[in-house]
């Protein structure tokens, strides 16, 4: 377990936390999802009340190492601002920490809120650079970390800072820990998880990962169909990774040696193109068109698959089983979507592409946790250390 800030004296000292404020803004810089910022907000507020001087930090998009105020992190401090019902402190340096920077950290008083600007602007965040760890240190007593979006990666804001200062968990990542960590550890059961995507070569280690954790593992998406030609099935057009042809036999047949139940679909929603209004049909899934490529699941399979999730105690879903992003292949991922509202057991979205579908269904109210972090999940799920968990001090 990761010491919180709960867990360390934050009162009247100076914080600095890395928070994920990556958000999508539209062309008028209007930001159009805030959830990574409200997720934010109990750690922010937290400290607030016990009047530390909160100076936040984060990146936006990917400005490639250098000055782009088309990723400036101004929208966020307006809109931190709004949420917090107080002036949060937003000086728009290029090179992120300079004097104008210093000074203000160092005028801010209790319960004050700065923000930084966006910490990819400089090239050395993303290497880990050691100076520029030691610049954004040098504002800060104590360092908290509640970027779960980007925990897996060791750059000088996640990693490289908590070298250099007491370096604890904010209150997101301590709920993605638990959450994650007990569903993977210590799942209640039966144990189902739903992988889905493109590729197999995407989730290999996440899929021999939780063979040897749950008691049912759906596979579907454009994956689906190396595991299909595995089996020997036509497959028409559809999405084939030939070099993973082996391997996807090598893990059915690990299944079987597990006693783990895995769910290929068994009827697909097919199309000639690669269109939302291209002509479709169901079939079954060892009888694809020559000339057509599998874009969903079909009836039976969302039948069956509804089944397995609904009687589930603990249910993962990382990845879409169908083209969600095209109407007319959404129902698979959306019946998905439905059948873990459904369910009574804990059920936990593995972010990215899946938070994208159960927030476009409006179920996300529905789910016991959707994680911020799509790729920080999907290395957690493979059994890999987040380099910006490990770094963190831990509790006695």
């Amino acid at each position: 377990m990761k010491k919180t800030v709960k867990d360390i004296d934050v009162r009247g000292k100076a914080v600095i936390v890395r928070c994920d404020f990556n958000v999508p803004l539209d062309e008028d810089k209007n930001i159009t999802d805030d959830i990574r910022i409200t997720s934010a907000l109990p750690t922010i507020e937290y400290l607030v009340g016990q009047e530390a001087r909160v100076i936040l930090m984060s990146h936006l998009g990917r400005p490639k190492g250098q000055p782009d105020m088309k990723y400036s992190l101004a929208p966020v401090a307006k809109r931190l601002s709004q949420l917090l019902g107080r002036d949060v402190t937003f000086i728009s340096a290029s090179d992120v920490v300079n004097d104008e920077v210093r000074a203000a950290a160092a005028g801010l008083r209790g319960g004050d809120v700065m923000l930084l600007e966006n910490v990819r602007f400089r090239a050395e965040e993303t290497k880990n650079g050691e100076e520029f760890s030691r610049q954004l240190a040098s504002l800060a007593d104590i360092f908290v970390n509640d970027a779960f979006g980007t925990a897996h990666r060791a750059h000088s804001s996640t990693a490289g800072i908590a070298a250099l200062l007491p370096a604890v968990s904010g209150f997101l990542i301590e709920k993605e820990l638990q959450f994650l960590g007990s569903a993977v550890e210590q799942p209640k059961r039966p144990f189902v998880a739903i992988i889905g995507g493109a590729k197999v070569s995407d989730k290999i280690t996440v899929i021999e990962n939780l063979l040897n954790k749950v008691d049912c593992l759906i596979i579907g998406g454009g994956m689906a169909y190396t595991f299909f030609k595995a089996k020997g099935y036509e497959i028409g057009t559809s999405l084939l990774e030939a070099d993973k042809v082996e391997l996807a036999a090598g893990l059915l047949a690990k299944a079987k040696e597990k006693g783990v139940e895995l769910l290929l679909p068994v009827d697909s929603r097919v199309a000639a193109e690669f269109k939302n209004d291209s002509p479709s049909r169901v079939c079954a899934a060892d009888s694809i068109p020559a000339d057509c490529m599998g874009l969903d699941i079909g009836e039976e399979s969302i039948a069956l698959f509804g089944e397995r999730i609904r009687g589930a105690a603990t249910v993962i879903w990382n990845g879409p089983v169908g083209v969600f992003e095209m109407p007319n292949f959404a129902k698979g991922t959306q019946a998905i979507a439905k059948a873990m509202a459904e369910c009574a057991g804990t059920t936990i979205i593995g972010g990215g592409d899946s938070a994208a579908a159960v927030k476009q269904f409006g179920l996300s109210d529905k789910m016991t946790h959707i994680s911020t972090g799509g790729g920080a999940s999907l290395e957690f799920l493979e059994g890999k250390e987040l380099p910006g968990v490990a770094v963190l001090q831990d509790k006695e």
